[in-house]
């Protein structure tokens, strides 16, 4: 299986885009230890406040599947940080081709 990319974006309910920061930010260490993790970065939209992006790498679509599902950390997030947000867009699930 090849490596496995995910770009995902994550919108803040108005007035709670320091409180989805946070919590967003509170995830990125743990995810980076999680089994199959490549990379797992965060970025802030310069042109939206509320928006939210993560680039992630994975060894395979399982490794990040397992993260989603089966980790503390996002467990944690989806019960306590997941009301802050508006809408999830999945931009891309890519395969790497070389």
């Amino acid at each position: 299986m090849s490596d496995f990319f995910i770009v995902v974006s994550l919108y803040a309910k108005a007035g709670l885009e320091d409180q989805l920061r946070e919590q967003l930010v509170a995830v990125v260490e743990p995810s980076r230890s999680d089994e199959g993790n490549l990379r797992y970065e965060l970025f802030a939209d310069r042109d939206d406040p509320r928006r939210f992006v993560f680039v992630e790498h994975w060894a395979s679509p399982q490794a990040q599947q397992c993260h989603h599902t089966a980790t503390a950390h996002i467990r944690r997030f989806n019960e306590t940080g997941a009301s802050a947000v508006e809408k999830i867009e999945f931009l891309y699930k890519l395969d790497s081709l070389v």
